[in-house]
């Protein structure tokens, strides 16, 4: 889903929601990330906007010494219980581009899908600075597709859409497109203008196939969609739960997964 900004604070209010839901990543990231970027027992790694740390396990298991920046203090908190196994672990609460780091002091710094809610001005630099010389910054995120397979609940649920959320915001919806090798491309060409090297992209593909209560809890995690006001939300959220029963009471949705590395000179 498109980020409006402004309503970070709105994952905040659904941590329990967001760790049950919320898919994780497939393991071909955490490969490519490694073969771009050892990490080992001695390395220090950064991330950005934990959230429920659906991305952080496969780092953690490295052995590195891990630091979370988390602007949610619910999730901060949900993290330090749920990873307190890890003696190397820990978080800070706060806005990435306004908390202190040092400078050239970790060896990866990475963001799993909330990269996008730093300004791009100050969240570029920022990373550049706290990274090492040689250090890799990697970013990647899902972006899901509304079920190719079932168009007749697709144009429903576009047709919802209009009704509900475009009225909402006052805006016109534009086509849905799904996320392609084009834009991905360009998102990792960004870090080049901020003086990072050695830029690669890759993209992966999943489909997730989600019952009609369960797309329902799914939509009440997206940042744009908790924003809603009562009680248009619930009517919103039970017209499309209805149209999904009644066009087969399942949805699948296809992800497309992106992934860019840069290194620091």
């Amino acid at each position: 889903m498109a980020a409006i900004k402004g309503l970070e604070w709105t994952f905040d209010t659904v941590p329990m929601i967001y760790e049950k839901i919320r898919p994780g990543y497939v393991d071909e990231v955490y490969q490519t990330i490694f073969e771009y970027c050892p990490v080992d027992a001695l390395s220090r790694v950064l991330e950005i906007g934990i959230g429920s740390g659906q991305a952080t396990l496969p780092f953690l298991q490295t052995g590195c010494k891990y630091t979370a920046v988390e602007y949610g203090a619910h999730f901060s908190e949900q993290c330090r219980e749920k990873f307190k196994g890890y003696p190397d672990f820990s978080v800070i609460t706060g806005r990435f581009e306004e908390v202190e780091l040092a400078a050239e002091a970790y060896d990866l710094v990475f963001s799993a899908t909330a990269f996008h809610w730093v300004p791009e001005e100050a969240g570029y630099p920022k990373v550049y600075s706290i990274l090492k010389r040689g250090g890799t910054f990697a970013q990647f995120a899902n972006h899901p597709f509304r079920d190719k397979g079932n168009p007749a609940l697709s144009e429903e649920i576009n047709t919802l859409y209009r009704e509900y959320y475009d009225t909402y915001y006052n805006k016109k919806r534009q086509p849905l497109q799904e996320y392609n090798e084009e834009q991905a491309r360009q998102k990792a060409m960004t870090a080049k203008a901020y003086g990072f090297e050695e830029i690669r992209y890759a993209l992966f593909s999943r489909t997730r196939t989600f019952r009609a209560g369960e797309y329902r809890m799914l939509l009440g995690t997206y940042s744009d969609h908790i924003a809603i006001s009562e009680p248009i939300r619930t009517e919103f959220f039970t017209r499309i739960e209805e149209a999904i029963n009644r066009h087969g009471g399942e949805i699948t949705i296809y992800d497309t997964i992106d992934l860019q590395l840069a290194r620091k000179r």
